[in-house]
């Protein structure tokens, strides 16, 4: 896994991370983590991302009388493996 390193972070940041860190009962890495995830808007979490993958099959597949019209399942693995 990769790593990061950051230099020079003001204090209050810092401060504000480990505080955040404690309340939740999370390392200070892992606080991090979870907060560049946040600002970033993606998730760290494999459940949320298999949910929404669940959500798109289910928006993009739809009923033909009472079969399921085909979808591109490996269209979608494929866009789930680029994230």
């Amino acid at each position: 896994m990769p790593s990061l390193q950051v230099r020079e972070l003001p204090v209050n940041i810092y401060h504000r991370l480990q505080k955040r860190a404690k309340a939740e009962r999370r390392s200070l890495a892992q606080e991090a983590i979870i907060t560049l995830a946040r600002g970033m808007e993606t998730t760290v979490s494999h459940k949320d991302r298999r949910r929404k993958l669940l959500r798109t099959i289910a928006e993009q597949t739809c009923f033909v009388g009472e079969k399921m019209a085909p979808v591109d399942l490996v269209q979608l693995i494929r866009e789930d493996r680029e994230r």
